[in-house]
């Protein structure tokens, strides 16, 4: 997600949001996780942007538990959407080829991991054409 932090403060979507989380403490009226606020506030009045962007379903397929891989080209943002949580997966001795990406970031491991080369695939991880 993109924002425009001067139009989200003009526009008091934050507060929005919040309304309908509220409503959503209450009375129970999605499933999806932080999402369903944001659509309800901006009813479809959203646009699209590259797919590189958001490299999501890391967190594999919710029925089988498979590992996905990237996309080709760069990539901006890793989204392990779904259940597989790569600190689940790691803490359980059966990661995914891309979890261990994430392990670096693991606060609850101590220091911070320095991950000294990546696969070839992140030969332009950081880069966005």
């Amino acid at each position: 997600m993109v924002m425009d932090l001067v139009r989200w403060r003009e526009g008091n979507y934050r507060k929005r949001i919040e309304n309908w989380m509220e409503i959503q403490r209450k009375k129970k009226i999605y499933e999806l996780g932080s999402l369903p606020p944001y659509l309800l506030v901006f009813a479809g009045n959203v646009e699209g942007i590259d797919h590189r962007w958001n490299q999501h379903g890391l967190g594999g397929d919710n029925i089988r538990g498979s590992c996905r891989s990237l996309h080709p080209g760069p990539v901006s943002l890793l989204h392990w959407s779904g259940k597989g949580k790569p600190w689940v997966r790691l803490d359980g001795g059966s990661p995914c080829p891309l979890d261990h990406i994430w392990e670096s970031y693991d606060l609850y491991k101590g220091n911070l991991i320095k991950h000294q080369s990546f696969p070839s695939a992140f030969a332009n991880f950081f880069e966005y054409p």
